[in-house]
C-alpha cells in the first residue's frame, strides 16, 4: 500500500495546533509526531502549510440524477475537493427524487462510480411515502431530508398529522429545510401583484422572511420535543431563529441541532445590488443584523455546523426575471478559502473552522473514522498554504455551471492538497482522474 510522509505542517486538531509530520499509510492515518521517518514513503514538505481533517459537508445538491445539465456528482465532487472537502451528503430533490430505497440504491451506485469524494445521500420524507421511511437502514445512508417550505414535486410535507409519524418514527438525524409555505405564498402574491413576474430580488428577503423561517423553525423544534426526535435545522438565515438553541451542553448530548451556510455568513441583504440574483438562495440572504447574529451564535456554539448547501445552477436560468430565477448556487470550491480570508481577518479561528466543518458533522453524523485527524482514522486530509493570494475567475472554477458568486473575488490562501482515504484527490491545482472515495459509514 502506498504511503505518503507529509512533513513540516501545521496541524489543526482538537483545539490544538501542533507542528510536526504525518504519516499516510495506504487509506489510514499511521503516525502522527515529530521528524517520522519511513522508508518507502513518498516524502511531501508542506513548507509550513496548514494541515485540517478533509472537510465534511452534510449539504449539497449536486444534481445527478435529472438535472445534469446543471452539475453531476463527478463535476460537482471534483470542485469539492478542489475545495478542500473530502465527504459529502447529497439532498434528495433530484430528478426522480430520492424517496425510495431503490432510489436511493441507485444513487449510491452512480457515486461509486463517479465521485472523488466520501459520498452519502439523504432520504426525503413526503406526504406519502411514511412505510418506505419505516424500512430504511439507520446505518444505509446520513439521514432523512424534510422539506417543510416551498419545494418542487411533492417534497413539501405539509400534512401535520404525517410530520408528526415520520417525527416518531425515525431514529435517524432528521434534517429539516425551515420555511413556512403560507406566510411565503401571501408575500409573494402580494409583490407579484405589484409587480409581475419582475420582482425586485432585493425584495427576497422580505418574501421568504424572517416571520416565514422563524415560524416553521419553531414548530419544527416544538414537535421534536414533543416526540423526542433528533432534529437538524438546516441553513440558518435569521438572527432570530439563533435563539431557539442551546450551548450549555455538549454536541454529543444534544438533540436539536443547527447549522449555518457559508453565503448567510459572507452576503447580505446590501450585496443584492450588485450580485442579483446569482445569491438568490432559500432561505434568503438577510440583512447585515442577521449576519452578525449568526455569527455570534456560531461562535458561542448555539450554531454546530457550517455548510455550503452547494446548488448549481446556470447562468442562463439565474438571469431570468424573479420568479422564474432558481434559487441556489454553487459554493464548494470557494467555502475554505471563504473562511480562511475570515481567519486572517480575526473574525473566527481556524480551530473553530475546523471544529464546525470536520469535527462536528462527524459527531452529528456519528461517522465513521473521519474528521479528525487521529492514528488509525481515514487520511482524509486538507492542506492549506498561508499568504497564496489568488482570484476566483472563469479560468479556475471548476463548477459544471461555470459560475461563482465569489467570480472576482480575492483569496490569500490556497487548498495546496486534499487526499481522500490517502490518495491525493486534489495536488497543486490538479484534480486527480483516479477516485479513492468511499461511501460513508456510520457508528448507529
Amino acid at each position: 500500500m502506498k504511503k505518503y510522509l507529509l512533513t513540516n505542517v501545521r496541524m489543526v486538531n482538537e483545539g490544538r495546533i501542533t507542528e510536526g509530520d504525518l504519516l499516510i499509510h495506504g487509506p489510514y492515518i499511521e503516525r502522527i509526531g515529530p521528524q517520522i521517518t519511513a522508508g518507502g514513503a513518498t516524502i511531501i514538505d508542506m513548507r509550513g502549510a496548514w494541515l485540517l481533517p478533509g472537510l465534511i459537508d452534510d449539504q449539497v445538491h449536486f444534481r445527478e440524477p435529472g438535472l445534469t445539465h446543471k452539475g453531476d456528482i463527478a463535476s460537482e465532487s471534483r470542485a469539492a475537493v478542489a475545495g478542500g472537502i473530502t465527504s459529502f451528503m447529497e439532498q434528495p430533490n433530484t430528478v426522480p427524487q430520492t424517496t425510495t430505497l431503490e432510489k436511493l440504491e441507485e444513487k449510491f451506485a452512480l457515486a461509486r462510480a463517479s465521485s472523488h469524494a466520501n459520498y452519502s445521500f439523504l432520504f426525503g420524507g413526503t406526504n406519502d411515502n411514511l412505510e418506505e421511511l419505516k424500512r430504511l437502514d439507520p446505518k444505509s445512508c446520513s439521514g432523512v431530508k424534510l422539506f417543510l417550505g416551498s419545494s418542487t414535486g411533492n417534497m413539501l410535507v405539509d400534512d401535520e398529522k404525517v410530520l408528526e409519524q415520520i417525527f416518531r418514527n425515525t431514529d435517524m438525524v432528521i434534517s429539516a429545510h425551515c420555511e413556512d409555505e403560507e406566510t411565503i405564498r401571501k408575500n409573494l402574491a402580494y409583490y407579484k401583484e405589484q409587480y409581475g413576474d419582475d420582482i425586485p430580488v432585493e425584495l427576497h428577503p422580505i418574501i421568504r422572511s424572517e416571520e416565514a423561517c422563524y415560524l416553521s423553525s419553531s414548530r419544527a423544534i416544538e414537535l421534536a420535543r414533543k416526540t423526542g426526535a433528533r432534529l437538524h435545522v438546516f441553513h440558518l438565515s435569521t438572527g432570530r431563529e439563533t435563539d431557539l438553541f442551546r450551548n450549555d451542553i455538549p454536541l454529543s448530548e444534544k438533540q436539536i441541532t443547527a447549522e449555518v451556510c457559508i453565503h448567510h455568513l459572507w452576503f447580505s441583504s446590501d450585496d443584492y445590488r450588485d450580485k442579483g440574483t446569482l445569491i438568490k438562495w432559500n432561505p434568503a440572504v438577510k440583512s447585515t443584523q442577521d449576519r452578525s447574529r449568526l455569527w455570534e451564535a456560531l461562535l458561542d456554539d448555539r450554531i454546530d455546523i457550517i455548510a455550503t448547501d452547494h446548488a448549481p445552477h446556470t447562468l442562463e436560468e439565474k438571469k431570468n426575471p424573479y420568479t422564474s430565477a432558481p434559487s441556489g448556487g454553487p459554493l464548494v470550491q470557494h467555502a475554505l478559502p471563504a473562511l480562511m480570508e475570515k481567519v486572517l481577518d480575526g473574525r473566527i479561528s481556524i480551530g473553530k473552522v475546523v471544529e464546525k466543518m470536520c469535527h462536528n458533522p462527524a459527531i452529528l453524523f456519528d461517522i465513521d473514522r473521519r474528521g479528525y485527524l487521529r492514528e488509525g482514522y481515514y487520511a482524509d486530509l486538507a492542506a492549506v498554504a498561508e499568504d497564496d493570494p489568488w482570484r476566483v475567475g472563469p479560468a479556475n472554477i471548476l463548477y459544471k455551471c461555470g459560475w461563482s458568486p465569489f467570480e472576482g473575488q480575492p483569496f490569500r490562501t490556497r487548498v495546496m492538497y486534499t487526499f481522500v482515504n490517502g490518495h491525493p484527490a486534489y495536488e497543486l491545482g490538479r484534480v486527480s482522474e483516479k477516485r479513492n472515495a468511499r461511501r460513508l459509514t456510520f457508528n448507529r
